[in-house]
């Protein structure tokens, strides 16, 4: 569905003095204490054409809340100006409570491949059609072995790559006995080959506290420019977004930010659209910055744009659990888009352009702090590099499909090269020449809910 258009319920202007962060905020808790409608947006709050002096971050904590200015570019833009010491500049940030509702029952089926809907269960008496259920892909050691992931070092000591078993969170479409068909598919497979003598939990769970509904749209932010020494001085940060749900960003800018937009945690059906990030400053660091960050779930940046070099133009994170798509997105510089750590699953990459850069799913082996096979059941459809990397984790499939640029090859990056370890590469089909549909997203999209879905996100 399009994204809504949110009726204006405060106004505030430019001040021309040395901090504009307090009038806004103002501005923000006073719609936030407004009674929702249906739909739950209490208003927005519009930011008058000009110059906003932001010396501290913006904060929103309610469901429905949206700021908005006049526009990001030309002579009318909103301009948030970041001034004082390096902060972030807005922060969209509910809370997550996630409650058991009774006690898990089991997973049964010996393998469940990447992209299913449908599991089944020891006992699926108390699931029914809407709940929420958390669903467990255990992290053993035998697993681990299996990807290769248990002989990284550094600097003599061993690198840990995962942790914690992952989690994923999808709510049911219907159910038929022991038999539960989930509205989202699931990204990741799960065999059990790697959990001998266990059974995966499947947990009906209700979770509280997310926000929902908030957007921030049409304005503009910018840092002052200077030299990153990135994770090691304090940042120029654009908008963070954590624990809300159906919130989006809609024809923004941002200039010098040093990490732009980041999508934390238990964020959830989230669209980015038509923002441009530049990027000016110099990286003196060997570690990037972002322009996005994700670490969500059903996430799509659409039509996206951004300029510069030495930087992640959009990387998903540690667990990542998509579908994540990166749609008609348009880079230029030496920047890559790029899984960053540590197994995230289900990324599309469809009709974009890195002009100057690479489009790629690794491993990374021991690179950071060990982030190893990065990414997982991912797609590149239909895009234009000067790069393409694609390559193959154990038992699990990555494609290039109808990409143009020069397919590469790596080794894992190990610290030891006497130790380097040959990776199989992914599945590549008509390198050089695109492919129809020209979108498989939109492709899918009219397939699932018709024409007038596609032409509700913009498009024919």
């Amino acid at each position: 569905m399009a994204l809504p258009s949110v009726v204006t319920q405060a106004r505030v202007s430019p001040s021309g003095g040395a901090d504009d962060t307090a009038s806004i905020q103002a501005a923000l808790d006073t719609v936030a204490k407004l009674a929702p409608d249906a739909d739950g947006i209490r208003g927005a709050v519009e930011l008058a054409p000009g110059t906003f002096r932001l010396a501290g971050t913006l904060k929103v904590a309610v469901s429905g809340v949206v700021l908005r200015g006049a526009g990001s570019w030309g002579k009318d833009a909103t301009i948030l100006e970041l001034t004082g010491k390096p902060h972030l500049a807005i922060d969209i940030e509910g809370e997550f409570h996630q409650h058991e509702l009774a006690p898990a029952t089991m997973l049964t089926d010996a393998y469940v491949p990447a992209g299913a809907t449908v599991i089944h269960v020891a006992d699926a008496s108390g699931i029914h059609r809407g709940d929420t259920l958390l669903i467990v892909k255990p992290v053993t050691p035998q697993w681990v072995h299996f990807m290769g992931m248990d002989q990284m070092w550094r600097n003599g000591e061993r690198e840990v790559w995962l942790k914690s078993d992952i989690r994923v969170r999808r709510r049911v479409a219907s159910v038929a006995g022991n038999t539960v068909t989930l509205e989202i598919p699931l990204t990741d497979s799960i065999d059990s080959r790697f959990y001998p003598g266990f059974m995966p939990p499947v947990t009906r769970v209700e979770v509280a506290g997310q926000i929902a509904e908030d957007g921030v749209e049409d304005l503009r932010i910018r840092a002052p420019k200077r030299s990153v020494d990135y994770g090691k001085e304090p940042e120029f940060d654009g908008i963070r977004v954590t624990n809300a749900t159906d919130a989006w960003l809609r024809s923004l800018e941002f200039v010098d930010t040093i990490n732009s937009v980041r999508i934390d945690r238990n964020v959830e059906r989230m669209t980015v659209t038509q923002v441009n990030v530049i990027q000016q400053a110099a990286v003196t660091s060997h570690a990037k910055p972002f322009d996005f960050s994700v670490d969500g779930s059903q996430i799509l940046l659409d039509r996206c744009t951004g300029r510069g070099d030495k930087v992640f133009y959009v990387a998903t994170q540690s667990e990542s659990e998509g579908p994540v798509v990166v749609l008609n997105c348009r880079f230029s510089g030496d920047g890559a888009i790029e899984p960053h750590q540590r197994w995230s699953t289900g990324l599309l990459v469809d009709n974009c352009e890195v002009h100057g850069g690479t489009i790629v799913l690794m491993n990374r082996g021991e690179m950071g702090s060990g982030h190893g096979w990065t990414i997982g059941w991912s797609v590149l459809w239909n895009n234009t590099a000067d790069g393409i990397l694609v390559q193959n984790p154990p038992g699990d499939a990555n494609w290039s499909i109808g990409d143009v640029g020069e397919q590469l090859s790596a080794p894992m990056p190990v610290f030891d090269r006497s130790r380097g370890f040959p990776l199989t590469g992914g599945i590549v089909e008509s390198s050089g020449k695109h492919v129809e549909p020209a979108s498989l997203y939109l492709e899918q999209l009219r397939e699932r809910l018709g024409p007038a879905a596609v032409a509700a996100i913009g498009y024919r």
